[in-house]
């Protein structure tokens, strides 16, 4: 008996690296990390001004303080204007995400589909005409049989 030979653990590496998927996600991470830096300079520079015009520029000062003296560092204090800039960012992320990649790679892919449904309901077609056709060829033989065999 031949024992089959596993692959050994620099072969599974190597086969795992060279999956697509693998490269997919690492150029998925890199563009990621890119995006991230304009979309905090989008907050900075827009989204942070825009909400300065009614209080402060920098989101991070907003607070709100839970024991009775809030001094400098002391206190109890929630930064809830941080959480607000986080929450605009990740907003702002998946909006540009929605609808510069999502939606139309969606309806790139339902018109692709739609093509390759219409291509097959051409064959479809084709496949039926054909049928007819060779139906008609097989009664056209059926008749000329009948009637030759009914003449001496």
């Amino acid at each position: 008996m031949s024992e089959k030979k596993e692959p050994s653990l620099w072969e599974g590496f190597k086969a795992f690296l060279m999956r697509g998927n693998v490269v997919d996600l690492a150029v998925a991470v890199v563009i990621g990390a890119a995006f991230t830096n304009i979309v905090q300079a989008v907050v900075k520079g827009v989204i942070n001004p825009l909400v300065g015009a009614i209080g402060t520029k920098n989101l991070d000062h907003y607070s709100s303080c839970l024991s009775s003296t809030c001094k400098g560092e002391e206190g109890i204090q929630i930064l809830w204007g941080s959480v607000l800039g986080a929450t605009l960012s990740f907003v702002i992320t998946a909006a540009v995400v929605y609808f510069l990649m999502v939606l139309p790679m969606a309806k790139y892919l339902a018109r692709v589909e739609a093509r390759r449904k219409a291509k097959e309901g051409t064959q479809e077609v084709i496949e039926v005409t054909e049928l007819e056709v060779l139906k008609e060829i097989r009664d056209a033989l059926v008749a000329q049989r009948g009637s030759g065999h009914n003449q001496p």
